[in-house]
């Protein structure tokens, strides 16, 4: 009986030796290491994104540029479903010994789970409907609230009003707007603009001559309109955003983040000073990158500047001619403003 559960365990011992592992194989680039010992393909699970991916096994969710690239059948990286397989090293498709499985679009029999976009539209109407930015010559609007024959001090939704426009356009709905932290360059401290937040918006019930009083009505309020709130034309919001890499670098920093905070995390919003004067349009991805610290090397004694980190990713959502408004994809550390900025680019 010993001399069976001998042998037995020996032939275990045997079997476990000469099982493959691949703990220690190179993917892609030489700093990418896989973390965990996984078969290739990798079978997406509900709820898996790109991103999650490369920072489960390669430590570094910024690489999941990288593996998109070896998956190109995936048009969308932001859209990936449960059952897609992920191919981590193309290498391992000619290794001897390993099935080998083609990466084809397969007809799916029965419905799976749709993964949510990494954008949310509702994201972007509330920043784009309640806050912007204003350049200094752009302060002024194109005209202002008045008041009513009501002798009111502020006004909501519905409620009947005069306005005065000071600049002709041939427009009949304005954003209600009124002026809050003054934006200036964090490196050189040159002003920019004013951040503003949006108040409502008013609709013009008859036309009316420039500088004379004109009827209007309070179609929406975020907050009580008061007069002298000013008025520029009113900007559609479209949710609609195809976020895409530029092929070049547009460096920047961060200017400012919404709603007075000290830093930002996710789904926050913030602005950058890559502007559309830069070339920066809607829908690209940005990183945010923390400067490294100065250190002095043990053994020479002289001062050595570490690499910048990217800390964080964001989604233009919205381009002026001096800065930008931008949402916070993700963030491994919080943002702070004067942090550097970079188009990600492949």
């Amino acid at each position: 009986m010993m001399a069976r559960v001998a042998l037995a365990a020996f032939v275990v011992m045997i079997s476990l030796a000469t099982m493959p592992t691949y703990a220690d194989e190179r993917v892609g680039h030489p700093e990418q290491v896989l973390l965990e010992q996984i078969p290739q393909p990798y079978v997406v699970q509900p709820g898996d994104t790109l991103w999650d991916i490369a920072k489960r096994f390669f430590k570094n969710p910024y690489q999941w540029l990288h593996i998109w690239e070896r998956n190109l059948y995936i048009t969308n990286p932001d859209l990936i479903y449960p059952g897609n397989k992920i191919w981590f090293d193309a290498a391992y498709a000619d290794r001897g010994g390993l099935r080998v499985e083609r990466v084809e679009p397969t007809v799916v029999v029965k419905p799976v789970q749709r993964l949510e976009p990494a954008v949310d539209p509702r994201r972007i109407v509330h920043a784009l409907r309640h806050y912007d930015f204003v350049a200094e010559d752009e302060l002024e609007g194109v005209g202002y609230i008045l008041g009513s024959n009501e002798d009111r001090l502020n006004f909501g939704a519905g409620d009947a009003l005069y306005v005065r426009l000071t600049k002709s356009g041939g427009f009949s709905a304005f954003d209600v707007f009124r002026p809050t932290d003054i934006v200036t360059d964090p490196h050189t401290g040159k002003r920019l603009g004013r951040l503003v937040i949006h108040l409502g918006r008013v609709k013009l019930t008859a036309a009316v001559d420039q500088g004379a009083p004109g009827a209007a009505i309070v179609e929406t309020a975020f907050a009580e309109i008061e007069p002298g709130d000013r008025l520029k034309p009113a900007m559609d919001v479209d949710p609609r955003i195809v976020p895409f890499v530029p092929a070049q670098d547009y460096p920047g920093s961060v200017l400012f983040i919404m709603n007075d905070a000290a830093e930002a995390g996710q789904n926050q919003v913030v602005g950058i000073s890559s502007s559309a004067a830069d070339g920066v349009r809607s829908g690209m991805r940005m990183l945010v990158f923390r400067k490294g610290r100065r250190v002095k090397d043990p053994l020479s004694g002289k001062d050595v500047d570490l690499p910048d980190e990217p800390i964080g990713e964001l989604l233009v959502i919205v381009a002026h001619r001096h800065a930008s408004m931008a949402l916070v994809m993700r963030s491994s550390k919080a943002i702070n403003i004067g942090d550097a900025v970079h188009s990600m680019m492949r």
